[in-house]
């Protein structure tokens, strides 16, 4: 199957513009402070959205009457907590080359970085979330975690990686890791407030990587 063209809107980079491959994307907003980049399905697109403000595609939604809202909110009613933490993952391939980051929600700063050439993106979401709870605790930082995984969330509060994937001398190290993931949820105790980042009200998550 030939996988699908994106196109890829840089508002704040080193360098502006339209791109049509996530490397050249990439190249310019990986490591830039309070980065704005958003993936677009055509051209035409993603020329009209450089257009325009970046925050009208990534932290906003058009409503019904085609009015911008002033305040990303979620069902709740409650806006973005910016002084939080963000998470997510990306792999390419189930099984394939799995990545997750953690990134501050307000400046988008690569916070912790992990990959693995074979995993699937719910362990990416499970372990970023865990790697985002041992990160705050270790800096004893009372500020909440963001992730657009429903999955993640299940797990982390059961304690448990439900992932289908078999274990296998290419992944032995990964599964290691996994175990070190859960005995940690089992030993420590922690009061940081997870949170479900609201994708459809908000854009994508900061620590998106940009390649849906």
């Amino acid at each position: 199957m030939t996988k699908k063209e994106k196109y890829y809107v840089v508002w704040s980079g080193r360098n502006k513009g339209v791109f049509s491959s996530w490397e050249d994307c990439k190249k310019e907003v990986f490591g830039y402070e309070n980065a704005k980049y958003k993936s677009f399905s055509t051209k035409q697109e993603a020329e009209k959205a450089f257009t325009q403000k970046a925050e009208i595609h990534i932290y906003s939604k058009v409503n019904k009457t085609n009015k911008i809202q002033s305040k990303a909110k979620n069902d709740n009613n409650s806006e973005i907590i910016w002084n939080s933490i963000s998470t997510d993952a990306a792999c390419s391939g189930n099984p394939g080359v799995m990545e997750y980051r953690g990134v501050s929600t307000k400046t988008k700063k690569q916070l912790f970085f992990y990959k693995h050439p074979c995993g699937t993106n719910n362990i990416g979401e499970f372990l970023a979330l865990v790697h985002g709870l041992s990160y705050l605790k270790k800096h004893n930082l009372d500020i909440p975690l963001y992730t657009d995984s429903v999955n993640a969330i299940k797990w982390v509060k059961q304690k448990k990686c439900k992932t289908k994937l078999i274990k296998n001398k290419n992944n032995e190290d990964l599964f290691e890791y996994i175990a070190k993931a859960e005995k940690w949820l089992e030993e420590n105790e922690y009061k940081t407030q997870i949170l479900k980042w609201e994708t459809n009200n908000w854009g994508e998550i900061p620590a998106d990587f940009g390649r849906k």
